[in-house]
């Protein structure tokens, strides 16, 4: 909603707060579009590793698009990156 501003301003700071909001609850489709908005650093500062991890979150738990996102993303990452991502995906789900 606040990303596209269908119906409210468009806000990316406040899209990010309800894509996370609903990403902790396991939601796919959140889980993918925070993922998305780390990549291109709408509402927070551009973080590969972050855009890796959700998507990957994703992904895990049946995103239907994440996997072709995730892999866009790992093609740019070094494989530090994504060590550090596959991490972290880990707190992920462990917090959800």
């Amino acid at each position: 909603m606040y990303d596209q501003g269908h119906g409210v301003p468009q806000d990316d700071q406040e899209a990010v707060k309800w894509y996370r909001l609903s990403a902790d609850q396991g939601k796919t489709v959140a889980q993918s579009n925070l993922g998305l908005m780390y990549f291109w650093g709408r509402g927070v500062p551009r973080d590969v590793v972050r855009a890796y991890a959700w998507l990957n979150v994703s992904a895990a738990a049946g995103g239907v698009e994440a996997d072709e996102a995730r892999d866009v993303v790992r093609s740019i990452m070094t494989a530090d990156q994504v060590a550090r991502a596959q991490r972290l995906s880990a707190t992920l789900v462990r917090q959800e």
